[in-house]
């Protein structure tokens, strides 16, 4: 008897929990199972996301990476790419198809239209990250080419060089032989030199090696290299496209 005594007490007391809290615990279920709920159908949202801006980047791609693409065919991937810049703005896929479109506007001249590219570049991606370096980069190659080298100049000391520190070196050097300024140029290529030392693969050192050579005191006949081209006598795309993405170095 005292055994079911104390189990009928025991189911009141859960009676009486029961009555006075079983509407809080509902609540708190239905509002657990809503998050959720919620938080698989953003998760779903953000992967469908991703994936549709995948898709319209590789497209972008094929249209205008291919070496036999039609002019109808570079103007769908140049569409293409604005869609991108358009409907997936958050997503690194749009960055990087802004990229190819300041590559795609250097071709054909267009400095001022590779700016607008690489500025909304920056504005989109985040401070100090591979894409806004290489980026601010470009930039400077392209205010460079359109004859603001002081602005130029200012883009490659002031910001954060990363892991493209050589490159960088680079940039500044060749602006500064443009100025006509050899013995900072020199300088500059030097320091490149260092940079890709420690870290390789950044630039093209055979190439980098020659810029310092053609700088040195010692006379070119004894170098025995050939005459190295100013910067105004160099292609404006090749400069640009220096550094890719990864996505840009398999095409």
């Amino acid at each position: 008897m005292d055994q079911y005594r104390t189990e009928e007490e025991q189911v009141e007391a859960l009676r009486r929990w029961w009555s006075e809290n079983g509407r809080s615990v509902i609540a708190a279920i239905i509002i657990a199972g809503s998050l959720s709920f919620a938080y698989q159908t953003w998760k779903g949202s953000v992967e469908t996301k991703q994936q549709d801006a995948s898709d319209l980047y590789q497209a972008m791609l094929q249209r205008v990476s291919s070496a036999d693409a039609s002019p109808s065919q570079q103007q769908q991937g140049i569409a293409l790419g604005e869609q991108l810049k358009s409907d997936f703005s958050g997503t690194t896929y749009a960055q990087f198809a802004a990229l190819h479109l300041a590559r795609i506007a250097v071709a054909e001249n267009d400095l001022a239209a590779a700016e607008e590219q690489l500025r909304w570049v920056l504005g989109e991606a985040s401070k100090g990250s591979d894409t806004a370096q290489l980026a601010q980069l470009r930039l400077a190659r392209v205010l460079a080419a359109s004859g603001d080298s002081d602005q130029a100049l200012a883009i490659l000391d002031s910001q954060e060089q990363g892991t493209y520190q050589a490159s960088y070196a680079v940039a500044r050097g060749d602006i500064l032989l443009g100025q006509g300024k050899t013995e900072d140029a020199r300088l500059s290529y030097a320091e490149a030199l260092s940079l890709a030392a420690v870290n390789p693969g950044q630039v093209n050192l055979a190439t980098l090696q020659q810029k310092v050579q053609a700088l040195s005191p010692v006379p070119a006949r004894e170098l025995a290299i050939p005459e190295m081209e100013t910067p105004e006598a160099v292609d404006v795309e090749p400069v640009i496209d220096e550094f890719a993405t990864p996505e840009e170095q398999e095409d």
